[in-house]
C-alpha cells in the first residue's frame, strides 16, 4: 500500500475515525496492531506473519532478560534475540548474494560451483525492522530500559504502519513511553500532520517521480548518452532519492502526528552540509545514529589512532552501505563514504589549518563553495550506487570525467534546472525557519488557517498535476 494513493488515503482516514472515536486506550492500542498489520500484509500475508512472529519472539526474548538476574542468562537472551533477527535478515537479504559471489570466485579459480540460489521474497522493510528489535533488545540487556509487559505495546513498536516500510528507525526509548500517554485530538497537530503528508506527496509526486524520466534511461544505457547528460542524471538522482526518501518520512511523520505519536527526524537540509561529516548528520539520520551507537562505538568510535579511527569509519560504512542491499555496488560507495570521512577528519582538516585558511572557509564566498564540493562528491558516489553493477558504474564515471558526444536528456534541461531551483530554495526556506526556531508545530499556529488550507490544497494540487501518471514505489522499499 503505497501512501501516495487513494487506497492509503482511505485506509489512514478509517483508521483516524475508528481511533478517535474511542476512548479507550487498550482499544485504541490493539486498533493500530491491527491496522499496521492489515497495512503490510496487502503486500504479502506470510510475510506479514513472519514479522508478528519474530516481534512475539523478540518479546518474550526481552521479558526473559528483565526478569532474570544471571547475567550468563541475560547475555544469551540477547544473542539469541540479536543472532535470530539477524539470520532472517542473513536468510532473506543477503544468502543469494554470498552464494553468488562464492560460485564467482570458484569459477575465478578455475573450479567448478554447483551451488544454487534460493528463490526468495525479500521482506519489505525487513532492514529497518530488523534494527528497531536489535535496538530494544540490547537497550533491555544494558538495563537503559525495562521490558514491556505489554505485548501490544511491543508489537506496535515494531509493526505501526507510518515507519513500518521504510524508517525512520524508531528507538524503543523514544517510542515506547508515547504509547502509555493518554491522546488527546489536537487541531494544531493535526493541521501540522496534514501538512507534512501534502508536503512528502508533492516531493514524492511532482519531483522525485519526475526526476525518473531522467534518470532510468541514462542509467539504463549510459553508452548512449553525452558527458553533460550523465552528469545530469547523476544530478538528478539525488534529487530524486532526497525527494523520494523525505518525501516518505515526510508521510509518515504526518501521519504518526494525526495519531497522537511523534516520530524521529530524518533528514535536515542536507544539500547544505558543508563537509561529508556534516552531510552525514543531516542525512537519514535515524540509520546514522543507529551505526554509530550500535556499530562505531563499540569498534572503539573515535578514541585511538588516526588508523584505528579511519578503520572504524571505513567499517561503518561499508556496513551501510551493506544495509542497502546486497550488490558490489553498494557495499563500494559505502566504503568510498568511509574513505571520505577519514580523508575529511585526518587530511582536510589539518591541512586546512597548517595553511591558515580557517577564516576564508568560514566566510560567505567559502560556505558556498564547500557545500559545492560535499554536493559534488555526493552526487559521483551516487553515480556508483545507482549504476547496474560495477562495470557500470565505471563506464558512468569515465563518461562523466572523459567527454563524450551522444544523445541529449530524455526532458528540457528547463525542466531539470528549475527542479534543482525548487529543492534548493525549499532548502534555504528551511534554514531560515530553523534559525529562527520555526518548526512545522510552530509554523500551524502562527499561520491563519485559510493559508495553510491553501497552501496545503496547492502543494497537494501540484503533486497530482505533475505526477508522470504511473505510481512508482519509494525507492527505500528495496532497502
Amino acid at each position: 500500500m503505497l501512501f501516495c494513493t487513494t487506497q492509503y488515503a482511505i485506509f489512514l482516514s478509517v483508521v483516524l475515525l475508528l481511533y478517535w472515536g474511542t476512548p479507550w486506550k487498550s482499544f485504541r492500542i490493539w486498533l493500530l496492531v491491527v491496522a499496521s498489520f492489515c497495512f503490510y500484509a496487502t503486500w504479502n500475508l506470510y510475510l506479514a506473519l513472519l514479522v508478528l512472529g519474530t516481534a512475539t519472539i523478540d518479546y518474550l526474548l526481552a521479558r526473559g532478560m528483565d526478569y532474570s538476574s544471571r547475567e550468563s542468562i541475560r547475555k544469551l537472551l540477547v544473542m539469541g534475540s540479536i543472532g535470530m533477527n539477524l539470520g532472517i535478515l542473513i536468510l532473506f537479504k543477503y544468502l543469494n548474494f554470498f552464494l553468488e559471489s562464492l560460485s564467482e570466485v570458484l569459477h575465478a579459480f578455475g573450479a567448478q560451483s554447483s551451488l544454487r540460489t534460493l528463490e526468495i521474497i525479500v521482506p519489505v522493510a525487513i532492514s529497518f525492522y530488523t534494527f528497531e528489535a536489535i535496538n530494544y533488545a540490547v537497550e533491555v540487556y544494558r538495563r537503559k530500559i525495562p521490558a514491556t509487559k505489554n505485548l501490544g505495546h511491543f508489537l506496535l513498536f515494531i509493526l505501526f504502519f507510518p515507519h513500518l516500510v521504510a524508517g525512520p528507525i524508531v528507538r524503543a526509548r523514544d517510542f515506547l513511553p508515547q504509547i502509555q500517554r493518554d491522546k488527546i485530538w489536537s487541531w494544531t497537530r493535526a493541521i501540522a500532520g496534514l501538512a507534512l503528508i501534502c508536503l512528502g506527496v508533492f516531493k514524492k509526486l511532482a519531483i522525485a517521480d519526475r526526476l525518473v524520466l531522467i534518470v532510468d534511461p541514462v542509467f539504463a544505457n549510459v553508452s548512449a548518452y553525452a558527458t553533460e547528460v550523465c552528469w545530469a542524471a547523476s544530478v538528478a538522482f539525488a534529487l530524486q532519492v532526497y525527494c523520494d526518501f523525505s518525501g516518505y518520512s515526510d508521510i509518515a511523520l504526518g501521519s504518526g502526528y494525526l495519531l497522537g505519536y511523534k516520530l524521529a527526524i530524518n533528514f535536515r537540509l542536507p544539500f547544505l552540509a558543508v563537509n561529508i561529516a556534516d552531510f552525514w548528520r543531516r542525512w537519514h539520520i535515524s540509520l546514522s545514529s543507529w551505526l554509530r551507537d550500535y556499530v562505531f562505538f563499540p569498534l572503539g568510535g573515535s578514541r585511538g589512532s588516526a588508523w584505528r579511527v579511519s578503520r572504524n569509519l571505513i567499517i561503518v560504512m561499508t556496513l551501510g552501505g551493506l544495509w542497502h542491499g546486497a550488490n558490489w555496488n553498494y557495499i563500494t560507495w559505502g566504503a568510498l563514504q568511509g574513505v571520505l570521512l577519514a580523508s575529511h577528519r585526518f587530511l582536510l582538516v589539518p591541512f586546512w589549518k597548517f595553511l591558515g585558511w580557517d577564516r576564508f572557509w568560514e566566510s560567505a564566498v567559502g560556505t558556498i563553495f564547500r557545500v559545492g564540493v560535499t554536493f559534488t562528491f555526493f552526487c559521483l558516489g551516487l553515480a556508483i550506487f545507482r549504476s547496474h553493477g560495477l562495470a557500470a558504474a565505471g563506464e558512468m564515471l569515465s563518461r562523466m570525467f572523459v567527454y563524450h558526444m551522444g544523445q541529449g536528456l530524455p526532458i528540457s534541461w528547463l525542466g531539470l534546472l528549475l527542479t534543482v531551483w525548487v529543492v534548493f530554495l525549499g532548502h534555504f526556506v528551511g534554514a531560515y525557519l530553523n534559525s529562527h526556531s520555526l518548526k512545522w508545530l510552530t509554523l500551524s499556529r502562527l499561520v491563519p488557517s485559510p493559508v495553510m488550507g491553501m497552501a496545503c490544497a496547492v502543494l497537494m494540487g501540484l503533486g497530482i498535476v505533475l505526477a508522470p501518471g504511473v505510481s512508482l514505489a519509494f525507492v527505500y522499499f528495496q532497502f
